[in-house]
Parts: structure tokens; C-alpha cells; sequence
């Protein structure tokens, strides 16, 4: 069964947005795409300033095997040190069929 991970979270203070967003579609491109499982991902940005990040996976085990090894890959590095870890919040649903 598919699976859809959401995060939350706010920028470093003073992170440059526009720079983000290049750091965001590396770490998409290098890290996630290649991973077994990947289906899509999607970054949103409101107004205040807190981000969205929606990724769906075509299985729970192959979300749980990326996302634990997230935080160690030397490809999401720049984008851990754009994010503020304190306001990280997540989500795991079941994508449900219509």
C-alpha cells in the first residue's frame, strides 16, 4: 500500500528562501529519486514562512528505509543546515485508493 509522508518546518533564520529552494530540488534529485519506492514529491511554502514537504512512496518499508537514513546521507547535509530541526513535525499516512 502506498504510503504519504508530510514535514513540516521552518528555515534557519536569515536562510536565504531562493537558495532553499535550490538546496530542496538537489537534495530531491540526488537523494530521493534514485531510492527504491520513490513516486513523487511536492515542496509548498505559506505565507508565514513554514514549508510543506509531501512525498509519496510506493510502500511503507520503502519510506521507513529512506527516511532512516535521512539525517546520515551525505546528500541531505545542505539541506539539514538550511532547516530549523526544532520545528520539524511528520506524518505518515496510508494513501488511500479512490
Amino acid at each position: 500500500m502506498a504510503v504519504v509522508e508530510t514535514i513540516r518546518f521552518r528555515l534557519v533564520d536569515g536562510f536565504d528562501e531562493a537558495k532553499f529552494r535550490e538546496v530542496d530540488i538537489r537534495m530531491q534529485r540526488e537523494y530521493m529519486e534514485p531510492k527504491p519506492g520513490f513516486v513523487s514529491r511536492q515542496s509548498a511554502v505559506s505565507e508565514d514562512g513554514e514549508w510543506l514537504v509531501v512525498v509519496t512512496w510506493a510502500s511503507r518499508d520503502a519510506a521507513q528505509a529512506v527516511i532512516s537514513a535521512f539525517y546520515g546521507a551525505p546528500e541531505t547535509q545542505d539541506f539539514l543546515a538550511a532547516v530549523d530541526l526544532s520545528t520539524v513535525r511528520s506524518g505518515s499516512y496510508a494513501l488511500v485508493e479512490h
